[in-house]
């Protein structure tokens, strides 16, 4: 007993010391993620304060409200609960916007983020991330709200804390410059060294804050890291205020400016974090699809850290050391030595940016004196070729001063500004931060001059040299949406329509790059007509440029979707040109504009007979190996569009093209696989080419393609199975050799999409003609799904419907099903159609289903009889027996019912 006892005290106090040791461990591993959080709630504080400020009832509020969702502060003055501040959160706030619903957002240390809606703490659900990660409110808040986005530009951060900004970044200056010289001086080689080992390829060069922030206590919490570590580029920035001195008030007030606004607590960085959560919002952007060259997240190229630099990257290096402490004179001869270097090449560009030399000219735009401007400007235009400048100038917010150049008097800055915003505007931040800037409007004034005259002045030949250049920017420009849109409300449609009769390739190139561009809208093809630019643009195919024919191509490739403008490409005798286009096989780019043009055009009968003049069928069929997949498409394309008359279906035979039509069936690219199916049908409806088909599998890989994801090729195969069935030698054998058909395609009548069911449709009405596979339709369900579909009201698939219905009568008790599944009174409804199609086949199946007394009874119910009768006095004889068919079985039935009155 004693021994049991003793046995229990010992487990009891083994019990004590464990749970004790455990408390131990937890408050020791709490202590050490606390030190590891580090949280700084002034930053947040400060930001919440002021957007408070921006609040209320007023109409100029930017806000409705702003509230923290709990009113206790903890001691370090942070208001989320403890157990959330080991995740590194510091408080939760609730802000109603003037145009959006309300915003549940969590600020931690990272950044701020939505959040599963917290209202009260507590609901370890809603401490979920919902969005991306952003660096500060006011960056969130302007991509979620237009309102706050749209009018924070215009906002006054604070008089009194922008001045008080302002005094100590003024006050500090002085002591600071001494020790950032000397320090520079020792560590400039060093530094440059440094940076190219620091990060690989893939990386991304972090800006760290200067001195300055730190002396102001505005760094974030994840600064406070930070602070032992030396700042990259704190000799950069004194610098440059050496330099904004010398030059000049300008610059001098840019950068006070650009303190005054980035004072606001946290906002180190106006643009979002990059996180694993997702990338930048996309309503965010406007991007055309022709947008090829997203730049946003390309990762950055730097060399190994054993490569060897060349000996110009020290000499730039030493040159913008100069560019930063030298007066005026100084300056303008240090501009000119670095353009003495090649500045296309990547080492050359990045030199200037390591070292700092980007700031420093970007500043230099906002000094008075032209000549350093247009040195600063020159050298931008050359690095901006760079993927990583041209992201480093949108982010050092260089692209505001860049555009405000575009209204100086000085032609030759405005030449050069509109040239580096046409290298910048690559990516669609840089397009949008254009278009917020007033960049578009200002674009466009520039085209205003008069370029076709024989004879012109200097001052008339720089207009024109303006003009080429705002025309390349707006041709960058134009790959964002809103921004085409924008060229058109800025009145730049007529004038691109002048600058289209210039004699330069030069000018023309940008012009014609930008309308065809544009021509994606439907506002730009109708004023391409009406401006009488088609004329301009055939005129040019006939160019020794291959680049401007290759755009001219381009363009009456997407405006030749309208019918007037295909008619005027044959009125001013563009279809040769075109034709022309097709013998430079090396050049791609223009065989894929010129065979999109040929496609276009040729789907108006009467350009596909000029097309055979000059031989164009032969040339097509020979494209049909070889070629990358842009042409394939275009050629393809417009195969299927000469196939549509009969003499050509011969000429493809002959030249081969059946072969190589099947052979592209086995493809992957969705868009090429609409055009192959859709030229093949019209090719099957030739019984000698349908015979060749059938030789080569091509019925077996056409049925294929029903198992696509694609709707749109799904639509495509069984509108081309419709002729491949109906000419085939044998073709209820041939279709009920292909294993699983009939199921697959019994199937697709459950798809969503019309284009498709009526397709399917309509091959169901060509396979129901042989009696067999019509049985095994009916095995696999064929009539209820047909019944499903009935209550539609697009006419295409009304018309097809019809016809599969009235085909699917011919088996067994399938009349009897149909008016049973209900499919019999809405088919009376389609007889109030005004198309004559959807008459015809209706008419059709009406008879067929007549033939069951219940059908008849459900269709007098309808009143079918009055339409019948008067669809009865149509030319079409098919509708009129048909109809008078229908009429007939339901008189019988009335005549045989009144006889069994009378007699029974």
């Amino acid at each position: 007993m004693k021994d049991q006892e003793m046995d229990t005290e010992a487990k009891v106090k083994l019990f004590l010391l464990l749970q004790n040791m455990d408390e131990q461990l937890l408050r020791k591993c709490l202590e050490q993620i606390s030190e590891l959080v580090r949280l700084d709630p002034t930053p947040v504080k400060r930001e919440v304060e002021w957007l408070k400020q921006l609040s209320g009832a007023a109409e100029k509020s930017l806000l409705k409200s702003v509230r923290h969702t709990s009113d206790y502060e903890f001691s370090n003055g942070c208001r989320a609960p403890p157990w959330r501040q080991v995740h590194g959160e510091i408080c939760y706030l609730v802000i109603e916007p003037c145009d959006t619903e309300a915003l549940y957002i969590t600020c931690s240390t990272a950044g701020v983020f939505l959040n599963g809606c917290i209202k009260e703490e507590g609901e370890d659900s809603a401490y979920e991330r919902t969005s991306d990660m952003y660096k500060d409110l006011m960056t969130l808040l302007k991509t979620q709200s237009p309102h706050f986005a749209e009018n924070i530009i215009n906002q006054d951060f604070g008089a009194t804390q922008k001045i008080e900004h302002v005094e100590l970044v003024a006050g500090g200056e002085q002591g600071q410059l001494q020790r950032s010289n000397d320090q520079q001086e020792k560590n400039v080689h060093e530094r440059a060294r440094q940076q190219h080992t620091l990060k690989k390829a893939g990386g991304e060069k972090k800006y760290e804050p200067c001195p300055r922030w730190k002396n102001l206590d505005l760094r974030s919490s994840c600064g406070k890291a930070e602070e032992k570590k030396p700042s990259k580029r704190s000799g950069e920035e004194k610098s440059g205020e050496i330099q904004s001195k010398k030059l000049g008030p300008g610059a001098k007030s840019k950068m006070k400016a650009e303190f005054s606004v980035s004072s606001l607590p946290g906002c180190l960085s106006s643009h979002k974090v990059n996180t694993p959560a997702g990338a930048m919002p996309s309503d965010t952007f406007s991007e055309s699809s022709s947008m090829s060259e997203e730049e946003e997240e390309q990762p950055e190229r730097r060399p190994e850290s054993n490569t060897e630099l060349p000996s110009e990257y020290w000499q730039i290096q030493k040159l913008v050391k100069y560019l930063k402490g030298g007066d005026q004179t100084a300056t303008v001869l240090t501009l000119c030595a670095m353009m003495d270097f090649n500045l296309m090449q990547e080492t050359c560009q990045l030199a200037i940016r390591d070292v700092g030399g980007l700031e420093v000219l970007i500043n230099l735009l906002d000094t008075d004196e032209v000549k350093c401007k247009i040195g600063s400007l020159k050298i931008l235009r050359k690095i901006s070729h760079n993927v990583q400048i041209r992201r480093a100038i949108v982010d050092m917010g260089g692209l505001p001063s860049i555009v405000k150049i575009l209204d100086s008097p000085v032609k030759d800055l405005k030449a050069l500004a509109a040239e580096t915003i046409a290298n910048v505007a690559k990516f669609r931040r840089a397009r949008r931060t254009i278009r917020q800037y007033g960049g578009i409007k200002k674009l466009v004034k520039l085209l205003d001059c008069v370029p076709n005259l024989a004879n012109l002045t200097a001052n008339q030949e720089r207009d024109v040299e303006v003009a080429r250049c705002g025309a390349l920017a707006l041709w960058s420009c134009s790959k964002s949406t809103k921004n085409k849109e924008s060229i058109r409300r800025a009145g730049g449609i007529p004038l691109l329509g002048r600058l289209l009769k210039s004699p330069h390739d030069s000018m023309l190139i940008p012009v014609v790059g930008t309308l065809q561009e544009c021509a994606s809208e439907e506002s730009y093809r109708s004023a391409i007509q009406t401006e009488g630019m088609v004329r301009d643009l055939v005129k040019n195919l006939s160019s020794n440029n291959d680049e401007l024919q290759m755009h001219c191509a381009s363009a009456i490739f997407k405006c030749a979707e309208d019918q007037q403008t295909r008619e005027l490409v044959q009125k001013y005798k563009g279809l040769q040109p075109l034709v022309s286009l097709l013998s430079k096989a090396d050049n791609k780019q223009l065989l894929a504009a010129a065979t999109g043009a040929i496609w276009k055009c040729s789907i108006s009968m009467e350009n596909v007979a000029k097309f055979q003049e000059y031989k164009a069928l032969e040339v097509l069929v020979g494209m049909l190996t070889d070629q990358p997949e842009e042409v394939l498409i275009n050629v393809v394309g417009a195969l299927g569009e000469f196939a549509q008359i009969p003499a050509n279906k011969a000429i493809i035979r002959k030249c081969g093209g059946i072969k190589c039509l099947v052979n592209l069936l086995t493809g992957t690219n969705q868009a090429l696989l609409v055009n192959v199916t859709r030229a093949v049908g019209a090719c099957a409806t030739d019984k000698d080419n349908m015979a060749i088909i059938d030789q080569l599998d091509g019925v077996r890989l056409v049925w294929s393609l029903l198992k696509n994801p694609s709707a749109d090729v799904q639509s495509s195969a069984a509108w081309a199975l419709c002729p491949c069935i109906e000419n085939a030698k044998d073709a209820g054998e041939m279709v009920r050799s292909l294993v699983g058909g009939l199921e697959l395609i019994v199937n697709l009548l459950k798809s969503t999409n019309n284009e498709v069911l009526a397709s399917i449709c309509a091959a169901i009405a060509k396979i129901a003609k042989d009696k067999e596979n019509l049985a095994v339709l009916t095995d696999h369900g064929v009539v209820p799904l047909l019944a499903n579909l009935t209550d539609t009201t697009d006419d295409m698939l009304r018309c097809h419907l019809a016809e599969a219905i009235g085909h699917c009568c011919m088996w067994g008790n399938n009349r009897s099903t149909f008016g049973e599944t209900g499919a019999v009174a809405p088919l009376v409804r389609y007889l109030k159609s005004k198309d004559k199609a959807v008459h015809q086949s209706t008419a059709m199946a009406l008879y067929q289903l007549s033939k069951d007394p219940n059908n008849s009874i459900i269709m007098h119910g309808k009143g079918v009889v009055k339409p019948l009768i008067h669809i009865m006095g149509s030319d079409d004889e098919m509708l009129q027996e048909a109809a008078a068919g229908c009429v007939r079985n339901i008189r019988l039935l009335a005549l045989a019912n009144r006889n069994a009155q009378l007699f029974y």
